[in-house]
C-alpha cells in the first residue's frame, strides 16, 4: 500500500472553519428530507431516495419556506467578524441562496395562482396524499366519489381549453407541470393502498385508471397550445431587461446586459481580426469565411471519431504536463469515460459534451445524408481540438473530480464558474501558443466567436428584440455554423426553462478567471500552477467571491458586487 506523507497536503486543502460547513451541511439534509418526505414517489418502490421532480403544491411550499427562515435564524447567532476568509464568503453566499429560496417561493406561489382556474381539484388530491404519508386508511368509498368527481371536472374543463387560443407561454408550461404533478401524485397514493386495502382496491381501481387516462389527455392539451415553428422550437418568454439585472446581480456579475453586448461585440471583432491572418496563411485572403469551409471538411471518416477526440486528449495533456499549469491527479486521468450521443440528443445538442465523461456527436446510420454531412463538419478535429481540454481535463471532467473531494459542503452552482473555467483554459492555452497551424487556430477562433455570440444572442431574445429564427440566423450568418447545428444550438436554450445566463456565463465568466489570473499570477503575488490549483479546491463559486479570497478582501455580511473585470 502506498504510503501518504504530511507533506502532500498543504494547509489550503482543509476546511477552515467549523460554524459554516456545519450549517450548510445540515441545510442539505433537512432539504433533502423534507423534499423526499413531500414529494410523490416515482417508482414502483416507496423510500428514501426514489422520489423525481414534482410539482409544487401550498403544503410543500410551506414547509420549505419554514426550512429557509429557520437557517436565517441560524446564521443570525454566527459571528461573522470572527470568521476565516472563506468562511465569510460562505456566509454571503449561503444568506444569498436562502433569500433567494424565499423569493422564488412567491414567484411559484403566483405562477400556481395563475393555473388554479384549471385545476380546481388540486386540494382534494394533495389533502388525500398528506394521509398517505401517514398510512392513514382512508374512505374508499369518498376516494372514489371524490376521483369520479374530479373527471367529470376534468372532462367540463377539457371543451373549455380547446376553445382557449389565448393562453401565455408561462401559463401553458406551468399547467403542464402541475398536471404532471397530480399524476405523479396520484399513481403514488393509488400505488400504496391498491392491493392491500381491500376496500380501495374494489372501489377506487377502475376510477384511478379513468382518472389517470383523462388526466394524461387534459395534460397533453396544454402543450398543443404551443405549436412549434419550423425549426422545432416551441420559443420560452423572454425573461425582459429587469429579470436579466436581477440575475447578474444575483451571479455578482456587476455590468448590464447592453455593457456585455458591447464587450462581447468588440470582442467578435478581434476574433474575425485573427481568422484574416490564418485565412491568409490558408491562401484565402480576406475570405475567412471559405477558409473556415476548408476547415470544416477535415472532418475524420464514420467511425474514427472517437480515436480523433482521444487523440485530442493527448494532445492537451502533454502540453498541460510540460509547461506545469496545474497539479493533475493520476486518478483523474485514469476513470474519464467516452460514450457516443444518441442522434435524438443531437437535435438539441450538436456537439460533443463533457463532465464525469465525454459523450461525443458523430453521425449514425438513421440520420439523413445533410444531418450527417453537418454533423462530421461540424465536429471535425480542428473545431474540437478547442474544446477536447474545455470538457475533460482541465476542465468539466476536473471540475467534478475536484468538487467531490474538496469543500464538499460547497457547491454555490453558476455557470460563470462551471463554464467560465472551462472556457478560461480556451483563452489562456491561445495565448500560450497552443495551437500550432492556421486551421488549429481557426478552430479556437471559432468557438471564441461562438461564445461572443451567445451572449450577444441571448441578450437580444431575453430583451425581446430577437426572435429565435434571428438568433439561428445569426450563428449561421456571422458564426459560420452548419444551419442544422445552428438550429440544435437554439432549440434547447430558448426551447426550455434554462437559466437565461447559462449561454451568457461562458465568454463572461472566462473573462473573469482570465482577469483575475492577470491580478495575481501575472502581477507576480502567485505561480500560475498555485493559482489554478487554489482556484479549482475552492468548488463552485461567483468568480467575485474566489477573488475575494485569493486578495483577503474586506467583506461584510451584506456584500454586492461591485468587481468590475473587463478592461
Amino acid at each position: 500500500m502506498a504510503t501518504i506523507h504530511a507533506q502532500e497536503f498543504k494547509k489550503g486543502d482543509f476546511i477552515p472553519c467549523q460554524e459554516m460547513p456545519f450549517l450548510m451541511e445540515n441545510f442539505e439534509a433537512d432539504f433533502q428530507v423534507l423534499d423526499n418526505f413531500y414529494s410523490p414517489s416515482t417508482g414502483p418502490y416507496y423510500g428514501f431516495g426514489r422520489r423525481g421532480p414534482s410539482a409544487s403544491y401550498p403544503e410543500k411550499l410551506d414547509r420549505m419556506d419554514r426550512l429557509y427562515h429557520q437557517y436565517l435564524d441560524k446564521l443570525t447567532a454566527v459571528d461573522f467578524e470572527a470568521l476565516p476568509q472563506e468562511c465569510k464568503v460562505d456566509y454571503i453566499l449561503f444568506k444569498r441562496d436562502l433569500n433567494e429560496n424565499l423569493r422564488q417561493s412567491q414567484v411559484e406561489r403566483r405562477e400556481l395562482d395563475s393555473v388554479a382556474q384549471w385545476f380546481p381539484f388540486s386540494d382534494t388530491v394533495y389533502d388525500l396524499f398528506k394521509l398517505r404519508r401517514r398510512g392513514i386508511q382512508p374512505d374508499a368509498q369518498q376516494v372514489a366519489k371524490d376521483w369520479s368527481g374530479i373527471f367529470d371536472q376534468i372532462d367540463s374543463l377539457k371543451t373549455v381549453l380547446r376553445d382557449s387560443d389565448d393562453l401565455s407561454v408561462l401559463v401553458i408550461r406551468k399547467a403542464t407541470e402541475v398536471g404532471n404533478g397530480l399524476q405523479q401524485t396520484l399513481a403514488d397514493v393509488h400505488g400504496f393502498y391498491n392491493g392491500y386495502d381491500p376496500m380501495f382496491t374494489w372501489w377506487v381501481s377502475k376510477t384511478y385508471e379513468d382518472l389517470d387516462a383523462s388526466l394524461k389527455e387534459y395534460t397533453e392539451l396544454f402543450k398543443q397550445k404551443q405549436t412549434p415553428d419550423k425549426n422545432g422550437i416551441v420559443s420560452r418568454k423572454p425573461v425582459g431587461r429587469e429579470e436579466l439585472i436581477r440575475l447578474l446581480e444575483y451571479q455578482m456579475v456587476p455590468y448590464t446586459p447592453e455593457e456585455l453586448t458591447k464587450i462581447a461585440n468588440e470582442e467578435f471583432a478581434w476574433c474575425e481580426k485573427e481568422m484574416l491572418k490564418a485565412s491568409q496563411e490558408l491562401g484565402f485572403g480576406n475570405d475567412w469565411k471559405a477558409a473556415l469551409e476548408h476547415v470544416k471538411d477535415t472532418y475524420v471518416p464514420p467511425g474514427k471519431q472517437p480515436e480523433a477526440i482521444l487523440d485530442l486528449y493527448d494532445t492537451s495533456i502533454d502540453f498541460l504536463k510540460k509547461n506545469d499549469l496545474i497539479t493533475i491527479s493520476p486518478l483523474a486521468e485514469e476513470v474519464w469515460g467516452m460514450y457516443m450521443m444518441s442522434p435524438e440528443r443531437q437535435r438539441t445538442n450538436a456537439f460533443f459534451t463533457g463532465g464525469w465523461n465525454i459523450t461525443i456527436s458523430y453521425p449514425t446510420n438513421t440520420m439523413d445524408h445533410e444531418f450527417k454531412m453537418m454533423s462530421m463538419r461540424g465536429n471535425n478535429p480542428n473545431f474540437s481540438f478547442a474544446t477536447v481540454h474545455h470538457e475533460l481535463i482541465p476542465g468539466h471532467n476536473m471540475q467534478y473530480f475536484m468538487n467531490a473531494r474538496h469543500r464538499t459542503y460547497r457547491d454555490f452552482g453558476t455557470p460563470f464558474w462551471m463554464e467560465g473555467w472551462a472556457l478560461y483554459w480556451e483563452l489562456l492555452l491561445w495565448d500560450m501558443d497552443f495551437p500550432t497551424t492556421p486551421e488549429e487556430r481557426i478552430g479556437m477562433l471559432f468557438w471564441h466567436m461562438h461564445r461572443c455570440a451567445r451572449i450577444i444572442f441571448s441578450f437580444n431574445f431575453h430583451m425581446g428584440e430577437w426572435t429565435p429564427q434571428q438568433c439561428i440566423d445569426f450563428l449561421v450568418d456571422k458564426v459560420g455554423h452548419e444551419r442544422i447545428n445552428a438550429e440544435s444550438e437554439i432549440r434547447g436554450p430558448l426551447s426550455s426553462n434554462s437559466n437565461p445566463l447559462y449561454q451568457v456565463g461562458y465568454l463572461t465568466g472566462g473573462r473573469q478567471f482570465y482577469a483575475l489570473k492577470k491580478e495575481m499570477v501575472d502581477s507576480g503575488k502567485m505561480e500560475i500552477k498555485e493559482f489554478h490549483d487554489k482556484a479549482i479546491k475552492l468548488n463552485a463559486m461567483p468568480m467575485e467571491m474566489i477573488r475575494a479570497i485569493m486578495t483577503d478582501q474586506k467583506l461584510t455580511k451584506d456584500f454586492k458586487t461591485n468587481w468590475k473585470f473587463y478592461e
